[in-house]
Parts: C-alpha cells; structure tokens; sequence
C-alpha cells in the first residue's frame, strides 16, 4: 500500500492499524442493536458504513500524527470509490473499499462518507460550539449521514424521510453529548452550548469535575428536553417504513427514547456515573415501535 507523500511508513502504518480495528469496535457501538437481525445484505453494508465512521472518528481522535493530513488521504480515498474514477484507481484502505457495494448497489452518495470526514476535520479546530444552532450544524455533518445511508439502503430515502431521519440522528447525537460531558471535556472539547454554559454560571472546570453541579445539570436536561422533542418525528418515521429498514430505525429511535429516560432518570448527573440506555429495555421498545401500523 502506498504511503501518502507527507508521512513517515510508520505513522501510515499506525492509520492501518486503526482501519484494521474499526470493525470490531463498530460492532460495540449501542445504537445498531437492531442490525443484528437484519438480513445478511443489508446487514453487511450497515456494518461496513459503521465501521468507517468508527475509523474516521478513530483518526480524528487517535492518530498520532498529522490528523487533518491524513483526513485529506481518507478523502481522496473514498473519491476513489467514484464509478466515474478511472480504471485501476481503486480504493487503498480496505474499510473505505468495503464501502463500494453501498455506492454500486445503493447509490449512497459520496457526500455522506466525506460529511463524515469533515465532521472530525471541525474535531481537529473547534473545541465548542456558541449555540445549539451551531451544534446542529456539526451533527449535520457527523451523525445525519448515517441516517441518510440506511434509508439509502433501504431504498426509501424520500425527502420526507431524510428530513425526519436527520432530526432523529441529531437527537442521538446530542444525547451521547450529554452522555460524554466528562469525557468531551478531558479531551478538549465542548459540545453543550457555550452560551448556555455561560447563563448558566458553569466554568470550565465544572465538566470535568467529580460530579455535577446543579448548574451544570440543568443545562443537560435541557439538550435532553431538546433531544426527545426531536425524537419524536421518529415514531412517524418508523411508520413510513416497511421491512428490515422499520426494524433497525425502530432501533434508533428506540435507543434514543430509552437514553433520554435514562439521562432524566439520573437528574443530568453525567460526571459521577456512567449514564447509558438499558439494552432490554431498548429492545423491548423497538418491538413496539416496530409493531406500529404502517402509515400511522
């Protein structure tokens, strides 16, 4: 495999290696619990789509050389998986050429893999985002693609579709940010509202703090309060679907209700326990929401 211009051979292959373990950690992540019945052709597109993003994030946040560089090379890369590419300009990482069943088959676009990368290319510069707006903003980029894919998928990416499916991406997105406070902030970056932090009184220090103050948790709840609002277009989702594609975005949405209830359960107090959805629980409530009338 060639190594790109601007890196050493060892630093390529630490890049490599990450690829290398993106399957296995995708397999751990708690939103895809559903994908696990899913039919074997779907099944292994959505794992290939998971364990890019796995890798992209990896990169963005493990690799120990130059990061923006080295996004740039996963770029070109996936520009590779073009069918208009010329003959023999094959994708050189093997999880970004997993992904070419998703575009021959698919038609996923192009865009959702590179939205993805330019999601951990904000990662590299931005530590906080001034208002929820902003926030919404880079969920557009990091978690509405793979929403967008699965519909691809499915082949029901109608634009009512991608419109509900990308405000249930961005509820869970805003809820593993609830989630990782502590661990956002140890690493640099802040993804609850500045603004709000700051009415708020909540210093800099408070997030990675033993615990929460009352502060500090109010602001939480309130990303909660947002996130189950937007949620809720879900369940008109799910309704619209039909198949596997209604059980694994039952799945989602599921995941995403049972976080929230968990997240409201502990009061917003994220720092002192690890505050995450109950598996059974989940699972119970996607068969409900799978259940629904279809059309309803």
């Amino acid at each position: 495999m060639p190594t790109p211009e601007h890196d050493s051979a060892a630093d390529f292959a630490s890049m490599t290696a990450i690829a290398a373990n993106a399957p296995s950690q995708s397999a751990a992540e708690n939103f895809p619990v559903a994908l696990r019945i899913l039919p074997r052709g779907p099944r292994q597109k959505l794992h290939a789509a998971y364990a890019y993003a796995r890798f992209v994030d990896d990169v963005g946040d493990e690799y120990a050389g130059d990061r923006l560089a080295m996004l740039d090379y996963i770029k070109r890369d996936v520009a590779r998986l073009d069918p208009q590419s010329a003959p023999g300009s094959d994708p050189r990482l093997p999880v970004v050429a997993a992904l070419a069943p998703l575009v021959v088959e698919s038609g996923v676009s192009l865009d959702a893999f590179y939205d993805l990368i330019e999601a951990n290319r904000l990662d590299q510069t931005v530590v906080d985002y001034e208002t929820f707006a902003d926030l919404m903003e880079y969920c557009r980029l990091s978690a509405n693609p793979i929403g967008r894919i699965v519909l691809a998928v499915a082949g029901r990416a109608s634009a009512q579709n991608v419109i509900d499916s990308d405000e249930v991406c961005s509820a869970l997105q805003v809820l593993e940010h609830c989630q990782d406070v502590g661990e956002d902030a140890r690493a640099g970056r802040v993804y609850l509202p500045q603004r709000e932090l700051e009415l708020a009184g909540v210093a800099r220090a408070d997030l990675v703090a033993a615990t929460a103050t009352p502060a500090l948790r109010s602001v939480i709840l309130t990303q909660v309060d947002r996130a189950e609002q937007m949620l809720a277009v879900g369940r008109r989702l799910v309704a619209a679907l039909s198949g596997w594609a209604r059980i694994a975005v039952a799945g989602y949405v599921a995941g995403g209700e049972t976080t929230a209830a968990a997240l409201r359960r502990s009061g917003g107090e994220v720092l002192s326990q690890n505050v995450r959805a109950s598996k059974g629980v989940t699972v119970l409530r996607t068969a409900r929401l799978a259940a629904m009338p279809v059309g309803r």
